[in-house]
């Protein structure tokens, strides 16, 4: 990424391609909100299997992949491919922390015994994966598009089951191709999804059945296991669909090679060849009598396999479609919940259910929303990549913005029966091994502090956060008036009010005060004034207890033991915590005049302006914000006179709130700049870390936290050394807002560089588990570049103007489209929902007002009185 910001005429940004032997960490997930999902890697090959609600990095279903047989009658050619590139040497690609590289054994054994395809391209812009197969011997071109709907504002049409895949075959020869396009796939019915198959054997299978049915053209492999009981956690189906019209079938086989040879030995058919035959048999060749399998035996499973035959003339392209879905409705609590044993709790597993398997009654059900709205799911995915691509953000912005949406789709979310949301930290993996394993969601259930960096829920899908909100006043916050940082599922348990809570041990301070922000956000984004008046009690009472509690004394700035993000105890005067308690006073106060309280909002408000001068007036030492400690405050895990790159996090927040500056513009310029000067790091070949590793070798990173004028404390804050990608992202967008976009660029630069698909996957950003929520900040360098801002209380939509020729991207809680910048004018155009504009607001000036655009509609503003 070159520039944040443009300043000159804009492009459109294109998408970034990377080789299979460049893109080894290359994995994007595949699957809905709270489904489960499978990832699709540079070489075209499937991994990272987590259907089974549970999180597993290295989740793995073998047998399952694509490929091709190609044949020509003259000359005579006949050649069959496995449609994955080859692997490398895994010393090779090995990055600490990180697992995306990781190529299933059996793949390279498949790829050592049959012949795969030369090399591969991948180019991406989530949720579109585009894997183009190169192969000098073939007499075609062969590419596969992959994606899951994702429309945003839309959670039923994000959140299905599915995998959708696209290959499109293009003759580049003088005569004839025919060919059979095979996809396999494993049952995997009745696995747990943590123990990785031994070929087709793991515990749990046996019993397993696969069979096929026809209908409108398309072919359906069910994979089935009826010896299940109903509530047994493996329960459930899924469905391989392919459209071409003649489609052979080989449902039950358990070698790889078998399904090879299947593709050998067909021979073309026409329509006379099926003209007769039952939608239950597999094969109309006289020697392919399969129609289903028989159960498979215990402890073993069975591989099936569709081959899809098509034709192509010189010059021409035919495409064929693929599809999987899946339906396990059985999740249980398989976590570890924090707070100790529960005795009380016994030996039950709590069902929580999973809310898709509501939707829909099975797998074949989800095939059937597919098949007849392939086209429109399609076209209203593809019209977000469109936009994004289409606007005067750079290339790198655009990739990873529309990435962000891959962390709310991974198995760090998940939806329960009952339609509420939960999500984890993260989903368990090469960075949690040493502590928490490998396998599931780490770090349970919607840590408040975590939470509190992510903005992009909000914007895409803001019912997820309107959610997680009530559950924090529904059910977690105490009758004193304290949030605990975690909840306990199911809701109606006992919550974390009496105990030990873990990460930290008491109640995060941030956390609550996140609370208050999330919730003047979410009423900003179209909650509206009786959520609001419901849910004003809880805010009012959460910020008195703060009060209470850490300024006793009445000074303006909190005392004492602060539990904070960072897993440990903050103390004494800070600015991490004290800029979020200045944001959330400043929220608090908007909360309490949309609700006709003026006797809080003036309260609040002197205890805001008493803090902001006494906050500055402590910390600030001519460079940045220092810590300073009070009598009897601990010394360990501090930082002192260090230089915090989170430091300035309450601003950030106040910034994106509309809420203005909390501390003095020029100190808070002057200390953003200190952080990059001072924490911003280039080569981490000869840098000790004690913690986890996230840079390494030449790369750039942000520390933590740095010591420029020394005075680092013997136990110094934790994490200090570590570089997480969710506070890069919360500078860089700070940094923007501040007008410092050289230093925002070589913050972006670094994070970006890190996760280009070489040594990280830019579908997954890496903390404490794959997937981390803290990433999610990522989402405020588009509000920063933009200047976007929707207010759902005044219905006013504010925005930088856009460059000349240029557009941004414009979302509201109703509709979602974008503004271009058009001969001097402007045009606002809806892609989705419905954009109701009260007032737009351009650089700071009213330009249009009463606006009303249905999905499809376009409108000229105008200046208001012209």
């Amino acid at each position: 990424m070159t520039d944040s910001r443009p300043t000159t005429e804009a492009t459109s940004a294109v998408a970034r391609s990377i080789g299979h032997a460049q893109g080894r960490h290359v994995a994007m997930p595949l699957g809905g909100i709270g489904t489960g999902n499978l990832a699709i890697g540079a070489d075209g090959g499937l991994r990272q299997w987590q259907l089974h609600n549970i999180g597993n990095h290295r989740g793995d279903l073998p047998y399952s992949f694509f490929a091709v047989r190609i044949a020509q009658w003259e000359p005579p050619f006949d050649a069959v491919r496995v449609l994955q590139a080859p692997p490398a040497d895994p010393a090779a690609t090995r990055t600490p922390m990180v697992s995306d590289d990781e190529v299933p054994q059996w793949q390279r054994d498949l790829l050592a015994d049959s012949d795969g395809v030369q090399g591969t391209t991948f180019t991406g812009t989530y949720p579109f994966g585009r894997v183009d197969y190169h192969d000098e011997e073939l007499p075609v071109r062969i590419s596969l598009e992959a994606f899951t709907p994702m429309v945003p504002l839309d959670i039923e049409r994000s959140s299905l089951p599915t995998a959708m895949f696209t290959f499109t075959i293009t003759n580049t020869d003088v005569t004839p191709v025919h060919g059979w396009l095979g996809g396999a796939v494993q049952n995997a019915v009745g696995g747990d999804g943590t123990l990785a198959p031994d070929g087709v054997r793991a515990p749990g299978y046996g019993g397993n059945t696969n069979r096929i049915r026809r209908r409108d053209g398309w072919t359906d492999l069910i994979l089935e296991n009826h010896t299940l009981a109903p509530e047994d956690p493996g329960a459930g189906q899924m469905v391989l669909t392919a459209d071409a019209p003649y489609t052979s079938a080989l449902p039950q086989w358990t070698h790889p090679r078998q399904f090879l040879d299947f593709l050998r030995a067909r021979h073309p058919f026409g329509a006379q060849d099926w003209a007769h035959l039952p939608p239950t048999v597999a094969d109309p060749q006289p020697s392919g009598t399969w129609a289903a399998s028989g159960a498979s035996p215990v402890g073993s499973t069975w591989n099936g396999g569709l081959a899809a035959q098509f034709s192509v003339e010189p010059g021409q392209s035919v495409t064929v479609r693929f599809a999987l879905t899946w339906h396990f409705p059985n999740r249980y609590m398989n976590f570890i919940q924090f707070g100790g044993i529960r005795p009380e709790w016994g030996p039950t597993r709590f069902w929580l259910g999973n809310h898709y398997t509501t939707v829909y009654a099975d797998a074949e059900a989800v095939a059937a929303r597919v098949r007849s709205d392939w086209a429109e799911l399609e076209a209203d995915s593809r019209a977000w990549t469109t936009m994004l691509r289409g606007t005067a953000l750079a290339s790198d912005a655009v990739e990873h913005l529309a990435a962000q949406a891959a962390i709310v789709r991974s198995p760090t979310f998940f939806r329960t029966a009952d339609g509420h949301f939960f999500g984890f930290e993260g989903v368990q993996g090469a960075s949690t091994t040493m502590w928490g394993g490998s396998v599931g969601g780490s770090c349970p259930l919607n840590c408040t502090h975590v939470y509190n960096y992510a903005q992009g829920i909000a914007r895409l899908f803001p019912q997820i956060e309107r959610d997680m909100r009530e559950c924090e006043f529904d059910v977690m916050q105490a009758p004193e008036g304290f949030v605990p940082h975690r909840v306990i599922s199911p809701t109606y348990l006992p919550q974390l009010w009496d105990r030990m809570i873990g990460g930290p041990e008491e109640p995060a301070l941030d956390g609550m005060l996140g609370t208050v922000l999330k919730t003047y956000r979410e009423v900003r984004g179209g909650a509206g004034q009786e959520w609001l008046d419901r849910y004003w009690p809880n805010v009012e009472r959460l910020v008195e207890y703060v009060a209470a509690k850490w300024d006793a004394g009445g000074t303006g700035m909190l005392h004492g033991i602060q539990p904070s993000t960072h897993d440990i105890d903050l103390a004494g005067l800070n600015p991490f915590m004290g800029t979020l308690w200045l944001a959330a006073l400043r929220a608090g106060e908007e909360l309490a005049v949309l609700v006709g309280r003026v006797d809080v909002a003036r309260r609040w408000r002197g205890w805001f302006e008493q803090g902001s001068v006494a906050y500055d007036a402590a910390l600030f030492n001519g460079e940045y914000y220092v810590q300073v400690l009070e009598d009897g405050d601990p010394r360990v895990f501090q930082w002192e006179s260090g230089c915090l790159s989170d430091q300035l996090i309450g601003q950030w927040w106040a910034h994106l709130l509309g809420l203005g500056h909390i501390l003095p513009a020029e100190h808070v310029r002057t200390a953003l700049r200190s952080v990059v000067r001072h924490n911003l790091r280039t080569g981490f070949t000869d840098f000790v870390n004690g913690y986890r590793v996230f840079a390494d070798g030449d790369e750039t990173g942000l520390l933590m936290c740095t010591w420029p004028s020394g005075g680092r404390p013997e136990v110094p804050t934790r994490y200090c050394d570590e570089v997480w990608t969710g506070s890069e992202g919360q500078l860089a967008a700070h940094l923007i807002m501040e007008g410092l976009t050289t230093e925002a660029d070589a913050v972006l630069r670094g994070l970006h560089g890190r996760y280009d698909g070489r040594r990280r996957n830019p579908y997954n950003q890496v903390e404490c588990g794959d997937h981390y929520v803290r990433a999610l900040s990522g989402w405020s360098v588009l509000d920063a570049v933009t200047g976007h801002r929707w207010d759902a209380t005044t219905g006013t939509l504010a925005l930088d103007a856009p460059p000349v020729g240029g557009s941004w991207p414009v979302l509201t809680d109703e509709g979602w489209g974008d503004l271009r910048e058009d001969d001097g004018g402007y045009e606002l155009r809806c892609l989705g929902g419905e954009l109701v504009v009260a007032a737009l607001v351009l650089g700071g000036e009213r330009i249009d007002e009463g606006l009303r655009l249905g999905a499809g509609q376009v409108r000229q503003v105008r200046r208001v009185g012209r």
